[in-house]
């Protein structure tokens, strides 16, 4: 059996490299993709705790996480889409107020 370790160092691993993409990047459909790795991060750290403790509620948070998700890219990029239409660019400076 693989030590509750390695999958919390992968989740923090992912997690990262989520978030250093959230503060660096400029172009918004790579910030919604870190969002997204930052969320799966969590998942994992849900489902891993889940399976270490033999609850099931870790696995009932992961459903709910991965509803909000697609809830918040569906709105993400419908956002993302209505803001291209006005501006032309996609990318995140661009987007300075919310008034176009």
């Amino acid at each position: 059996m693989i030590p509750i370790e390695v999958y919390l160092v992968f989740a923090a691993v992912l997690f990262t490299v989520g978030a250093y993409g959230v503060l660096v990047k400029n172009n918004t459909i790579v910030v919604l993709m870190c969002i997204e790795l930052m969320l799966n991060a969590a998942n994992i750290n849900f489902i891993v705790f889940s399976a270490f403790t033999t609850d099931v509620l870790g696995q009932v948070f992961v459903i709910m996480t991965i509803t909000v998700a697609a809830a918040e890219v569906a709105v993400g990029i419908a956002i993302l889409l209505n803001a291209y239409k006005a501006k032309r660019t996609i990318e995140a400076d661009s987007f300075s107020s919310m008034r176009w």
